[in-house]
């Protein structure tokens, strides 16, 4: 087998002796410096020592950094409960002492065959800077895009804990949900995940809100576990993410692009200032645009306004048609399923740039006007 293998936390000299027998090219790092430098060249297969030290927290990491990598953990003994931990965590195979040369090949010959090659993954998180600025009609849209695509399996969670809307976009009517999740992120597994998710007519998975009150406030960990695990399972998945709830903007460190919503108004245009501060700083400027829905290119606050008071360009803005999004909601059918629509268009093209990433650069563009209130400039 022509792979490349690196040996991560160990100092064990048999072991090392045994991958060398394999023929593959080995080498070996430590844990830290595997997640942190850049690589030369991603390895086919990551071999983690887990003897002294047990599952390193970091795993899922090391998954998110290397998602084509079959990953094998090396441990004392074989435990259920930690055989069922790292696979959750996602490794995808595990050797239990006395380890033969035998077992090393076999277990490479089985994540070898898991590799159809390299899947770029994403994540897209959705944040209305304000309630009733279109955010679940553009999450939802933007997913029902991506199913269309070849290849792709696509994931939509409302992670609303309660009366969310995104079920109302696709016409589904889930038994479980989100809240059935995060209330079990210890029983987390594709079967259990396969039994919450309800698959819409679109062909789009949804993992929908609760329609039970929830008492208290669900842990970040809780969020942040669950976005870890479903990322990865399908090739994209689509956040819409309440702009109140602490511990899913708390928990975002998977995603690829977070959206901010916005409308041509001014409370609204300055809360998503002040959002986009708020995220970029914890999760990295390149991480983070801002999009104008209902976009009325008569408003007294452009576009122009719009990206100098929130620091950093306009991704993308939406023409308004509130009969044709008001109509699609009521029918259960995402906007672009039919498309012919302006607001169709520009919901697949901008789909079209966050799926290839084919535009990074978000425009610029000279500003003034009314929102010079909000800065100071003019």
């Amino acid at each position: 087998m022509s792979l490349t293998l690196i040996l991560v936390g160990s100092e064990d000299k048999h072991l090392h002796d045994l991958l060398n027998e394999t023929g593959l090219k080995v080498s070996s790092q430590e844990l830290h410096a595997l997640i942190t430098r850049k690589q030369a060249q991603s390895p086919d297969v990551i071999v983690i020592d887990v003897r002294a030290r047990g599952l390193p927290a970091e795993l899922p990491v090391v998954r998110r950094t290397f998602p084509g990598a079959g990953i094998i953990a090396i441990a004392s003994q074989l435990d259920p409960v930690a055989v069922l931990d790292a696979m959750r965590a996602g490794v995808n195979e595990f050797l239990a002492d006395p380890i033969t040369a035998a077992d090393i090949r076999q277990a490479l010959e089985r994540v070898s065959s898991l590799r159809p090659g390299p899947i770029e993954r994403k994540v897209f998180a959705f944040i209305g800077a304000k309630g009733g600025v279109g955010t679940t009609t553009i999450a939802a849209n933007v997913a029902a895009a991506l199913g269309k695509t070849k290849m792709s399996h696509v994931l939509v969670v409302d992670l609303h804990p309660a009366y969310g809307d995104a079920a109302l976009f696709f016409g589904a009517e889930p038994r479980f949900s989100v809240l059935d999740a995060l209330e079990n992120t210890h029983r987390l597994d594709e079967a259990y995940l396969r039994g919450l998710v309800v698959k819409t007519k679109t062909g789009v998975d949804l993992l929908a809100s609760s329609d039970r009150s929830v008492v208290g406030a669900v842990d970040a960990h809780r969020v942040r576990t669950l976005i870890e695990f479903v990322s990865r399972h399908y090739t994209h998945v689509v956040l819409d993410v309440p702009r109140s709830d602490s511990s899913a903007l708390d928990a975002l460190e998977a995603a690829t692009t977070i959206v901010i919503v916005a409308e041509q108004e001014l409370s609204t245009v300055r809360g998503a200032a002040r959002m986009a501060a708020t995220l970029r700083q914890r999760y990295g400027k390149e991480k983070v645009q801002v999009v104008v829905s209902r976009f009325d290119t008569g408003s007294p606050i452009t576009e122009a306004d719009v990206a100098r008071v929130t620091g950093g360009g306009v991704s993308h803005t939406f023409p308004s048609d509130y009969r044709l999004a008001v109509e699609a909601l009521n029918h259960g059918k995402p906007i672009v399923a039919d498309g012919g629509s302006k607001l169709s268009d520009s919901l697949v093209a901008f789909t079209r740039r966050l799926g290839g990433d084919a535009e990074k650069k978000q425009r610029s563009v000279k500003s003034g006007g009314i929102l010079g209130r909000l800065t100071g400039r003019g």
